[in-house]
């Protein structure tokens, strides 16, 4: 596995964007950028060894620093929705930006997918870090945390984000990446047709607002159910209410595999190309999103306008607004604890 550098461009308040691109034996390359630690494309090989690109990404740092998307980039200090921007850690009530009306949604204003990191190649462990500090009362946030997050690809493809943080005040953290996938390599093609597995009994019911409301519901005889592989487009248009409510899916599964990265959270393939993508994770819950709020204002890469449920999104998480449901696992860290997880994405061939 190599890892090179190169210059990406400058942002508005000329700091210099590097990117950096992960290569193995296999062909297989991951890009990243210092600016919101974002994934800018990753190019797998299809069953007949044609190279393509198959997330969404911009070619330059302006339209990361426009985007209101999340496209390709870390989430925090607090992925997904927090219910009313509000919650209360030891005995203090905290008030965030309530940038996804009426809730807090991915870090706030300037989550980490706004802000530039620290970045660094180790050669010797063939990993890309990316670190920054994050002051106490950013975006609302107690605590200074400090956050590393590194990324690994090795030669049986599987691309490796592992997430640490610490802090020096009862914080929360909720970290993940929204990369937007579509296995064809080509936006103009939709990904509903794509087969997908997700390794989950329940979800998270959401109420108007999009935030979870406390109440897990079974998958089973449901348009939610993934347990068995089936094609996204199946069931996306049904009348089920919780679909009605969020035009399509972007909803949190509670994943079956508990935890434990050895175990399957998702497969997704595509037959024409014959790609897939497997998910594993330590995290307890995956947001499963259909792009539902792309509309064709976003141009990308090569000049592609990303339209509604043109990509799959894979959000590895706690449960959303967990800080205030107790009944879910808590995204609490206290001073002289260590936030640590990490997410796989491996990518292979029919």
């Amino acid at each position: 596995m190599s890892i090179t550098k190169a210059l990406f461009g400058k942002t508005k308040n000329n700091e210099t964007i590097d990117i950096f691109t992960l290569s193995n034996s296999n062909g297989v390359s991951v890009q990243v950028i210092n600016y919101g630690a974002t994934i800018v494309s990753i190019k797998t090989p299809d069953k007949d060894g044609n190279l393509g690109d198959i997330v969404f990404g911009y070619d330059n740092v302006s339209s990361y620093e426009d985007c209101d998307k999340y496209i390709g980039a870390t989430l925090g200090r607090c992925a997904n929705r927090i219910k009313n921007g509000k919650f209360t850690l030891e005995d203090v009530e905290y008030s965030l930006a309530t940038n996804n009306h009426p809730n807090h949604l991915h870090g706030g204003i300037k989550g980490f997918n706004k802000v530039v990191w620290q970045a660094s190649i180790d050669e010797a462990k063939e990993l890309l870090e990316l670190s920054y500090l994050s002051k106490d009362g950013e975006e609302g946030y107690p605590g200074n945390l400090k956050v590393t997050i590194t990324y690994t690809l090795s030669e049986d493809n599987s691309f490796k984000i592992n997430y640490k943080a610490v802090t020096d005040k009862t914080t929360i953290v909720n970290l993940s990446n929204h990369s937007y996938f579509n296995l064809t390599a080509n936006p103009n093609i939709s990904p509903l047709n794509h087969e997908l597995v997700i390794n989950a009994d329940s979800f998270t019911e959401i109420d108007d607002t999009f935030a979870p409301n406390g109440k897990l519901i079974d998958v089973a005889k449901t348009p939610m159910d993934f347990k068995k592989s089936k094609a996204v487009i199946n069931d996306i248009k049904s009348d089920f209410p919780q679909l009605v409510l969020a035009n399509g899916y972007d909803h949190n599964f509670v994943l079956n595999s508990k935890g434990d990265i050895n175990v399957l959270a998702a497969k997704l393939t595509e037959e024409t190309t014959g790609r897939s993508l497997e998910v594993y994770t330590t995290m307890p819950c995956m947001q499963f999103y259909s792009s539902n709020f792309l509309d064709g204002t976003n141009i990308g890469k090569n000049g592609f306008h990303y339209e509604q449920r043109a990509a799959l999104c894979f959000e590895t998480q706690y449960a959303p607004n967990a800080i205030n449901l107790p009944s879910f696992t808590s995204p609490i860290l206290k001073k002289g604890e260590e936030y640590n997880q990490s997410t796989i994405f491996k990518f292979s061939t029919l």
